[in-house]
């Protein structure tokens, strides 16, 4: 009986993880993924345990410096701002952890617009 309990336990513990966890963006492109040996689910285990009371709100997996990085923002119920969390595709080790506040947000958002602006023919 006790052996069912905790069987029963740790199976809604898994799927309130994977149930909270599922409905964020990700932008992992096909061709990224064919070279990360790890998987999203994994690194995203990882990435919540660097900010365990958090919730992913986006993953992207991009090459950076020559490095393969699943990298996670994650918000934190009560905090401004995101963390951001790096997770090696080939290990599944945190490698990098930043606080953005909302005025880094800001910032970044505006540095991501300029480039696509370019591309439409437009300048911001």
């Amino acid at each position: 009986m006790k052996s069912t309990v905790i069987a029963g336990i740790v199976l809604a513990a898994a799927a309130g993880f994977a149930g909270a966890q599922g409905a964020y963006k990700r932008e992992v492109p096909a061709a990224l993924a064919k070279k990360a040996k790890i998987t999203e689910d994994v690194a995203a285990k990882a990435a919540m345990a660097r900010v365990p009371k958090g919730e992913i709100q986006t993953v992207e997996l991009e090459e950076e410096k020559g490095k393969l990085i699943y990298s996670y923002d994650i918000k934190v119920p009560g905090k401004t701002g995101i963390d951001e969390v790096g997770v090696s595709a080939l290990t599944g080790k945190v490698v990098a952890y930043s606080h953005e506040t909302p005025a880094d947000e800001k910032k970044e958002a505006a540095a991501d617009a300029k480039p696509a602006a370019k591309k439409a023919g437009k300048t911001p």
